[in-house]
């Protein structure tokens, strides 16, 4: 085989993809870069517009950029189809029905009410009104493949986002020959295809799920039969292949048919495993998927057009921002969860861009103007992940805005001498749930804003806070606390509160959550009254269980138990280079009870 050959095969592609999901990617995320990001530069780098538009003059360029963009698109296709019935996986007839409000009302008043503002805009700078309608469309839909994976299904953020998503997934082929009707060229037989494919497609996808329903079952208990690993696989990819090209036969996207599989599968008891073996060939799939992204754009127009590009990103993203937002607001979302959901679900999608292909074929958009959209659809794709941080941190500062006021406004009606239990997860809760099954008045503070809600609902005492904010001290200090427990999975965090709360409150117990006995040693020094190393007390756990198991009295092996933790605990404050326990110069929380509990 000749170096031309090898150039143009498809084997250096494959090499390039291989070596940035290998080596490059790795080196991303060592800088803290997301791998989706990774990938597009990558597309970007090494795709026509790239490097690989320097091949012909250096040769060995070939072996490191691709230079057959057309032959990476169907593999990349495979991969959002994957994606998608693992997004299905996660679904369930209960779940889809339970979300039928947000998906036919919000999700259908998200994509109508984007796309009518954008082709508004476009059209006022000069845009024809089919080409605005169809510009509109595609950029008011929103990255599936992206933003699931980013914020996951089973939040607030995340369940919001499935429901609108899923419109636009179920609305992309009425999209696409809704425009194909509206072609230059196009009669009354193009809208008549539109009525007879959606009808088509409602009754085959109903179809799908009852058969689904009927022979997967037999399907996979077969495939598990043998087990072996690579004929269940097969068995899935069967499955999703065939439901993404039935969906396809009949005009719809093979997305929908790829949903539809992971519906029908989430629904068996072989949901799981199905999950796990398809996992690898996801991620590679979204992977060159992300990188035929890079290279749709055109490093060249992007310098020519930069100022025209960033207005053009920039308007995009504020208009779906402002309409998600109000929309969830509207619907009776928290504003924390509708700003974040906002900000998440702004940028185009890889949909976008199918869209942008069927509004240029049917000639309502010219080439140069596609071409300038899949740039700004490149653009949005490769900073989504910024986005979901920016979304995250404003979330959290709306939520704080309408949490953290409601420590001000119980302090005026707050019971005094509270046990303050800082950090409200799965240790913290079930502390408070002691605290309050042998009478002690506590207030559980954590800076979760969904979880704080939650809590609040199920009638725990708990308020939204960031411990970490010096001047929330101060507002701790009004409420005269009694004692703090320290419940964080977090170490720094933990050791510098300790130091600070012992400064502020010289006299109080603090009681803190340690990672392992080192980490206990540290606390001690911080000027905490317990330390409670996670391993230690496993130990004494499973010792005590295991003596009482084997026939021991439970008197002797608690008292024993109590015993070993004194002498650890010696052992610890000594390792701490503390020759005594420290100075509470007050009293333990168990000295705070007024009368001991019997």
């Amino acid at each position: 085989m000749g170096h031309g050959d090898f150039g143009t095969s498809g084997f250096s592609d494959a090499l390039v993809i291989l070596g940035a999901a290998g080596l490059v990617i790795p080196a991303f995320a060592r800088f803290r870069i997301s791998p989706i990001i990774g990938f597009i530069l990558i597309g970007l780098i090494a795709g026509p517009s790239g490097l690989g538009s320097l091949a012909p003059t250096y040769p060995w360029l070939h072996y490191v950029t691709i230079s057959n963009a057309e032959a990476v698109e169907p593999f990349a296709e495979l991969g959002i189809i994957l994606l998608l019935f693992s997004i299905g996986l996660e679904l369930s007839f209960r779940r889809l029905w339970g979300m039928r409000r947000l998906v036919f009302g919000v999700g259908a008043a998200e994509l109508l009410l984007s796309a009518g503002l954008l082709a508004l805009g476009l059209h006022l700078i000069g845009q024809s009104v089919a080409g605005a309608v169809g510009l509109g469309l595609a950029l008011a839909l929103s990255s599936t493949a992206l933003v699931l994976p980013l914020v996951g299904t089973h939040g607030p953020v995340g369940r919001s986002a499935l429901a609108m998503l899923l419109f636009e997934d179920v609305a992309l082929v009425p999209i696409v020959f809704a425009l194909g009707a509206m072609a230059p060229y196009a009669g009354s037989d193009a809208v008549s295809g539109l009525v007879t494919t959606m009808l088509v497609g409602g009754l085959v996808s109903v179809g799908m799920l009852f058969a689904g329903r009927l022979l997967l079952p037999h399907l996979f208990a077969q495939a598990a039969r043998t087990k072996s690993p690579e004929l269940f696989l097969s068995a899935c990819l069967l499955v999703v292949i065939v439901a993404s090209l039935v969906t396809s036969a009949i005009g719809f996207s093979p997305i929908l048919g790829a949903l539809i599989a992971g519906i029908v599968i989430a629904e068996t008891e072989y949901r799981n495993e199905v999950e796990v073996v398809t996992a690898p060939f996801r991620g590679l799939g979204l992977g060159v998927f992300l990188i035929t992204v890079g290279m749709s754009v055109d490093l060249r127009q992007v310098v020519d057009s930069w100022q025209d590009i960033v207005l053009a990103v920039a308007g995009v993203l504020a208009v779906k921002t402002i309409v998600t937002s109000l929309l969830l607001r509207v619907e009776g979302a928290r504003t924390a969860v509708a700003v974040e959901t906002g900000v998440l679900m702004a940028a185009p999608s890889e949909t976008t861009l199918i869209v942008l292909a069927a509004a240029a074929a049917a000639e309502l958009i010219q080439p140069q103007t596609a071409a300038f959209w899949q740039i700004v659809t490149a653009i949005g794709l490769t900073i989504t992940p910024l986005l979901a941080q920016l979304g995250r941190l404003a979330g959290r500062r709306v939520a704080g805005q309408e949490l953290a006021g409601q420590l001000d406004e119980t302090l005026e009606t707050a019971a005094l001498d509270q046990v303050i239990v800082l950090g409200f997860g799965r240790v913290g809760r079930l502390v408070s749930e002691m605290l309050e099954a042998h009478g002690k008045d506590y207030l559980a503070i954590d800076s979760d804003a969904d979880g704080v809600a939650g809590a609040r609902k199920e009638g725990y005492d708990v308020l939204f806070g960031d411990v970490s904010q010096p001047e929330f001290l101060g507002r701790l200090a009004e409420r005269q606390p009694s004692a703090f427990i320290l419940t964080m999975d977090n170490p720094v965090l933990v050791n510098r509160l300790a130091r600070q709360l012992r400064a502020a409150f010289p006299d109080l117990p603090i009681v803190a959550r340690a990672r392992d006995t080192a980490h206990a040693a540290k606390l001690y020094k911080a000027g905490v009254t317990d330390a409670v190393p996670e391993t230690l007390e496993a130990s004494l756990q499973l010792s005590e269980a295991a003596l009482v198991d084997l026939g021991v009295a439970m008197g002797p092996v608690i008292a024993s138990i109590h015993e070993k933790r004194a002498e650890l605990r010696a052992e610890i404050m000594a390792q701490a280079e503390m020759e005594e326990e420290p100075p509470l110069r007050g009293r333990r929380l168990r000295d705070s009870e007024p009368s001991r509990q019997t």
